[in-house]
């Protein structure tokens, strides 16, 4: 489950791609945030304080405290980091506040665990991914910074579905059928171009 992260931010002056480039010139990143029904404000950050989070696992399932000091704190989510094409350095950053009395949606990632355990793989199979990452409706304070899958036990040509997956209390999928299918293991490349040249020469 999430707890907030603070983390510091400036009101940066004016908006538009100008205002951006001089806060870059200064030697910030700058970031909007916006949502709960309230005007969107302009941000500066230390670019330092911001590698140090996106360079986490689950930076977009993270609740943090963006503490402007004298102007207040805004509990948000990241929703968006643009970064530098050449240098890849990050250039922009998207806040959206949110309110521990409303549910949200958010895209959380898939992880996979004990494939060692899984005797298909053991036996060449392959992990096909159909979804890398599931959108679900949650409680900020119940966002999830991952969905675990144990490969235990699974052969070749099992599958697993996301009615297989166990949720945060209170979450539930979002434009996700329950039958779809997560996570499979396929049989080896191999063996099925075999199969497939067998069944052509008969």
């Amino acid at each position: 489950m999430s707890e907030a992260i603070a983390i510091a931010a400036e009101l940066r002056d004016g908006s538009g791609k100008g205002a951006a480039r001089a806060t870059r010139r200064a030697g910030k990143v700058p970031g909007v945030i916006y949502g709960d029904k309230k005007a969107a404000i302009c941000i500066q950050m230390d670019p330092r304080v911001v590698w140090a989070q996106i360079s986490k696992t689950g930076f977009f399932t993270q609740l943090f405290n963006v503490d402007l000091g004298k102007d207040g704190k805004h509990l948000c989510l990241a929703r968006d980091v643009q970064m530098h094409p050449v240098t890849d350095q990050p250039i922009h950053l998207d806040f959206m506040r949110v309110s521990a009395d409303h549910a949200i949606h958010v895209k959380v990632p898939v992880h996979f665990a004990n494939d060692t355990k899984s005797p298909g793989i053991k036996k060449g199979g392959v992990l096909n991914v159909e979804l890398h990452e599931i959108e679900i409706t949650c409680s900020p304070n119940d966002i999830p910074h991952e969905i675990l899958i144990d490969l235990s036990g699974l052969e070749i040509g099992d599958s697993v579905h996301l009615s297989d997956l166990k949720l945060p209390a209170g979450a539930k999928p979002y434009h996700v059928a329950a039958g779809a299918t997560v996570a499979s293991i396929a049989a080896p490349t191999v063996a099925r171009a075999e199969t497939t040249e067998t069944e052509a020469a008969g």
